[in-house]
């Protein structure tokens, strides 16, 4: 009789584990939990695909940008300086000829060995559709967007 209890007390405690982490996972989340989309905050030089992207690590340039802030991250010396634009040693860089891999992560540089040991193998990548050049009506919002214009006439017949 006990162990029969006992068995039922761990079914429903790992049910109701399951049934959390299927809340906790449902619908845009990121790292940090459900944050909704900040498509119109994304530079149109970003990657193509992503509802949510709070920085982009830069392998290229071994760097960060942070999305809400519009700055990049990059080492001056031993620490990590923010930027509206990057120092003249970066003059070659091209954000919409480069490889980013969206981090949704609160202060990503200080996992900064982890991000350029896993994503280090994208240096060099030039082929990564970007938003610029998406045809995808989500993206249409973005300012910058070539297709910008056309949506806001669209939303004003509307």
């Amino acid at each position: 009789m006990k162990q029969s209890k006992f068995v039922f007390l761990l079914y429903a405690l790992v049910l109701t584990g399951v049934a959390l982490s299927s809340i906790n996972c449902w619908g845009p989340g990121t790292v940090r939990g459900n944050l909704g989309v900040n498509i119109n905050d994304q530079p149109v030089w970003g990657p193509e695909g992503y509802d949510r992207a709070d920085y982009y690590y830069i392998p290229d340039i071994d760097s960060y940008y942070s999305v809400s802030e519009h700055q990049y991250i990059y080492r001056d010396g031993s620490s990590w300086r923010h930027d509206a634009t990057l120092p003249n040693t970066y003059s070659g860089y091209d954000p919409y000829y480069s490889y980013k891999v969206v981090i949704n992560e609160a202060t990503p540089y200080q996992n900064h060995d982890s991000h350029q040991a896993k994503y280090g193998m994208f240096k060099g990548k030039k082929d990564q559709p970007v938003i610029r050049d998406s045809r995808d009506p989500k993206y249409f919002e973005i300012k910058d967007h070539p297709q910008h214009d056309r949506w806001v006439r669209d939303q004003q017949q509307h």
